[in-house]
């Protein structure tokens, strides 16, 4: 974790917290350490850049449990913020892309992230204008 770094808030989007719970306690557990230490803003070595989102805005952990593999998508796109979009078992057996179903929840979900992040914004705007 960077010296000095202020715990950023976590916001669950859409059901990707009951998603999450869904996955075995150990995943997670795991998951949950990886999200806390983005939070602190650290740049955990199991996160990588989710492919069709350039670059690395949306991010995902993958943990393999019991020969199942989970996927937990978030974004840092947003400044102070960490926004979980997305929690899913990789159900394919062949090939390692993400389907496009589940990338266009992640992209929807994305959208909604921008708009509450900017709800967020004009709020704490308004409370520092009026101290």
């Amino acid at each position: 974790m960077k010296e000095g770094e202020t715990l950023k808030p976590l916001v669950w989007v859409g059901a990707s917290r009951r998603e999450l719970l869904d996955f075995p306690e150990e995943v997670v557990h795991a998951v949950g350490v990886v999200l806390l230490r983005v939070q602190y803003g650290d740049s955990p070595s199991a996160v990588k850049p989710l492919r069709g989102f350039g670059g690395a805005g949306v991010l995902e952990v993958i943990e393999d449990d019991d020969g199942s593999t989970y996927r937990t998508v978030y974004t840092v796109k947003f400044k102070g913020r960490v926004y979980v979009l997305h929690a899913f078992q990789k159900k394919s057996k062949h090939g390692i892309a993400t389907p496009k179903p589940v990338l266009d929840l992640i992209k929807q979900r994305l959208k909604w992230a921008q708009a509450l992040h900017a709800e967020w914004e004009q709020q704490n705007a308004k409370a520092h204008q009026s101290n």
